[in-house]
């Protein structure tokens, strides 16, 4: 076994051992392994453990793997902040982007996505914390950017997604994501597609879990330090 297959094979423990720990139906929390700055090789390697789920944050370095791992069924999410003039080369090659914050870039993605395919999965990205240095919109505003995803056709509307202001303490950890949490619960019953509450990444996934993340995004803990 490699060493990715056992990092893999303990966070997958570690998940489903949270999900029973707060009462979560068992592998209803999804693994994304974040793959920036990791090679295709190790990609191949993850996904030979089952994994199927990948996230990048950079369109160029994106297009090589994805390139050379197009024998493999996986599903690619991009993760990072969007750029305008990438918006085509995101929406031909990428399953998902979770990291949806402004309206000009939701009617580009649209317009970009070729019919051929099938609609490009969105989570529209909250910053929760309201930092300069993230992207992502307010919490007040992700209802009407999601509304707006839903109603183009090229555009399927998934979730919400985010990244909280680091913290340490589980209880204020919690607090975050469970604002987020209550959004999405309400926000689903207005948009039936929604079903990815992504949000938790290796120092926080267990609040996030706990206030009911089906997605958490992982990456150093599975391939080890980025080159």
């Amino acid at each position: 076994m490699t060493q990715i297959a056992k990092n893999i094979s303990v966070t997958a423990q570690m998940i489903r051992s949270l999900e029973a720990k707060y009462s979560r139906p068992e592998s209803s929390v999804k693994l994304l392994a974040v793959s920036k700055r990791h090679s295709a090789a190790s990609i191949r390697q993850a996904a030979k453990t089952g994994i199927t789920d990948f996230g990048e944050n950079f369109v160029q370095e994106a297009e090589g793997k994805i390139a050379e791992l197009v024998d493999l069924q996986l599903n690619w999410h991009f993760i990072g902040p969007i750029q305008s003039n990438k918006t085509r080369r995101i929406a031909e090659n990428f399953d998902w982007v979770q990291s949806l914050d402004r309206k000009k870039l939701a009617y580009r993605l649209n317009e970009q996505r070729s019919i051929e395919k099938t609609a490009l999965n969105v989570c529209v990205q909250v910053n929760l914390s309201q930092e300069f240095s993230k992207s992502g919109i307010s919490l007040e505003s992700a209802e009407t950017l999601g509304k707006l995803v839903n109603d183009l056709p090229n555009l399927c509307l998934r979730g919400l997604m985010a990244i909280p202001a680091p913290e340490k303490n589980l209880d204020r950890q919690r607090k975050s994501f469970a604002e987020l949490a209550l959004e999405f619960y309400r926000m689903r019953e207005l948009f039936p597609t929604m079903d990815t509450l992504s949000m938790g990444m290796s120092k926080d996934f267990e609040a996030a879990i706990a206030e009911g993340s089906t997605m958490v995004r992982i990456g150093t803990a599975l391939f080890g330090k980025r080159v």
